[in-house]
């Protein structure tokens, strides 16, 4: 019985992506966020149905799985684009750090003016990068893990919905910028919207998720000293 509300999940969780994929892909409008839209599809459906979501849990632990292999498919478009990678490869290291950097600050600084604890400022510094990145970063300076993965998920759901939109008023029309701009600031989900977008731009997004998240642990001690006070090396 398990295994068929597994399947039923697993199958229910694919239509949902595939509709709103399709209503991406016939309108265009960066509003129509292909994550967030088959999350809500998803989340009303169980509520409607009165699923718990620990009949759910087993369906998400097998498409969690797939995640990886995903990530590591990312190298195929990488590939692909190499040349333009080694061309601009000045340019995308010195943007990416650059966005990742005030990413940090920005939101430390807006955490902090804002009053909030210590703990949370922490916890909120590294929310621009994928999760394993992000927990570990925030863990190490007395942040709070849930916490954070909480801000990742937050932070990768409003830039992948807001993300192409701004870049459309703001006339961004290079697919290399929309790429790296979205994978910077809205990791795994920013990549996913890239690449409905175009095989370039979710190249670059792949590209510019990986960097970020080296990069943010790399300059995490400095943004912890800038924002929280705290010492570069705990």
């Amino acid at each position: 019985m398990q295994t068929v509300s597994t399947f039923l999940c697993i199958a229910g969780t694919l239509l949902a992506y595939a509709l709103v994929r399709r209503l991406y892909l016939r309108y265009k409008h960066p509003l129509i966020n292909v994550v967030a839209g088959s999350a809500a599809i998803v989340i009303a459906a169980l509520l409607l149905c009165d699923i718990p979501y620990a009949t759910y849990e087993p369906a998400r632990h097998i498409m969690t799985l797939l995640i990886g292999p995903a990530t590591v498919s990312l190298a195929l478009p990488l590939y692909r684009y190499r040349h333009l990678l080694l061309r601009h490869a000045a340019a995308i290291l010195g943007s990416v750090c650059a966005g990742a950097f005030v990413a940090m600050l920005s939101a430390g600084i807006m955490a902090r003016l804002g009053g909030l604890p210590q703990d949370v400022v922490i916890s909120i510094l590294p929310k621009g990068v994928s999760i394993p990145f992000a927990v570990e970063v925030a863990a190490m300076y007395g942040g709070i893990p849930s916490l954070t993965a909480a801000f990742v998920v937050a932070t990768g759901t409003l830039g992948s919905l807001l993300g192409p939109w701004a870049l459309n008023i703001l006339r961004v029309d290079d697919p290399f910028a929309r790429g790296l701009t979205l994978g910077t600031i809205s990791h795994a989900q920013g990549t996913a919207m890239a690449l409905q977008e175009g095989e370039e731009q979710g190249a670059m997004a792949g590209l510019a998720m990986i960097l970020a998240g080296i990069l943010t642990a790399i300059l995490a001690p400095v943004a912890v000293w800038l924002v929280a006070g705290l010492p570069i090396f705990p």
